[in-house]
């Protein structure tokens, strides 16, 4: 078995304190790689307390802790560097990393960058370098939502028409919702979005701007159409995933963002039942977290998922690839906003639209205490 060596990049602060500026997911990460057998060899973190801290809890060679990751980099050589800093960083961040030479795969936290043009460039640079890139929408590998695409593939609601999704916004926890949206939709590609959206109140993840509501619909280029609302109007949808065939419906997270139970969590209705029918999923919920060691099942298959496809030479299902269709949707939504119209695709922007319509004036939100 080829051994697989990884490091970390970003560790942040205490992984206790967990808020919209981040979420200690490099431990989630390191969690991760234990499980599927990869060595934690190194860590980087522009504050070094922050990375002595990360490599005194997962017993990392104090010299092989750092506060430049370039150096780091240069130094231990990682078959894999994962990426877990704030989106506005990773597109320079995971560039370095791939023309470094030093890397065979990078596996970098989602959303993926703060811009479109970013985002592509990630992936072009990775391709051109032969670098495996790979991102963390880690819910796909959850039982509830590989069960409903178990359900849809054996027929259970005849053809697929229709895609939905509730989320507080469709960029940060947006970002997995398109992506399984496209997951269900066997990774097709959208051709168009029509959206609006409205920005009132200030509200930063990560130090990104997210919109408080948006309704947009979308149509694949195999004729499935695709739906989401966020914020206040998420209501309108109220699950966290919705496929609707064309002999029945199968709801995931019924009752967004509150309602569902772990027992309860996946449900289908065909055509001429009374009732909805729970569908078993080991007692999992939405989102695979493990209050102890910073585990997270979800994550854990993801990244064993990822460590595979370098052992074996194949793609992983997290390829920047299927990233990038997820995200050309999202800024789309912002670009149809901005036009007020359709936006066909594929995108033929380079920026942020919600960030370009704030800084123009278009959008004026009011500055929030909390960020």
């Amino acid at each position: 078995m080829i051994e697989v060596t990884s490091a970390f990049i970003g560790t942040g602060p205490d992984p206790a304190t967990q808020t919209n500026q981040g979420f200690a997911m490099a431990y989630r990460h390191a969690a991760a790689y234990k499980e599927a057998d990869a060595d934690l060899i190194a860590c980087a973190d522009i504050v070094r307390a922050n990375a002595a801290a990360f490599g005194d809890y997962w017993d990392i060679e104090a010299d092989h802790v750092y506060d430049d990751y370039a150096e780091m980099l240069d130094a231990v050589e990682p078959i894999i560097v994962s990426v877990c800093t704030p989106p506005p960083t990773h597109a320079d961040i995971v560039v370095e990393c791939a023309r470094s030479h030093t890397v065979d795969a990078i596996h970098c936290e989602k959303p993926m960058d703060i811009t479109w043009a970013n985002a592509r460039r990630m992936a072009e640079v990775c391709e051109e370098e032969g670098v495996k890139l790979t991102f963390n929408h880690q819910r796909r590998f959850g039982k509830p939502y590989r069960r409903a695409k178990e359900l849809l593939e054996d027929g259970e609601i005849g053809e697929l028409e229709r895609v939905e999704f509730a989320a507080p916004n469709i960029y940060d926890y947006g970002s997995h919702s398109v992506d399984l949206c496209n997951y269900y939709n066997d990774e097709g590609r959208a051709e168009w979005v029509i959206s609006q959206l409205d920005y009132r109140e200030e509200d930063l993840w990560f130090g990104v701007h997210n919109e408080n509501q948006t309704l947009a619909t979308w149509q694949y280029e195999n004729g499935v159409y695709g739906l989401a609302a966020t914020g206040k109007g998420a209501g309108l949808v109220n699950c966290h995933n919705r496929l609707i065939g064309t002999e029945g419906t199968i709801e995931v997270g019924n009752g967004f963002p509150t309602g569902e139970t772990d027992e309860q969590v996946l449900r289908i209705k065909r055509d001429g039942d009374d009732e909805w029918e729970y569908v078993d999923c080991d007692g999992e919920g939405l989102h695979g977290l493990d209050s102890q060691d910073f585990g997270s099942v979800f994550i854990d298959r993801a990244i064993a998922d990822l460590v595979e496809a370098i052992r074996t030479g194949e793609s992983s299902e997290l390829a920047a690839e299927n990233a990038l269709k997820a995200t050309e949707i999202i800024f789309g939504t912002w670009e149809s906003s901005r036009r007020h119209g359709r936006v066909d695709f594929p995108l033929d922007i380079d920026d942020n639209p919600l960030t370009a319509m704030i800084e123009d004036g278009t959008l004026s939100p009011k500055p929030s205490t909390e960020n």
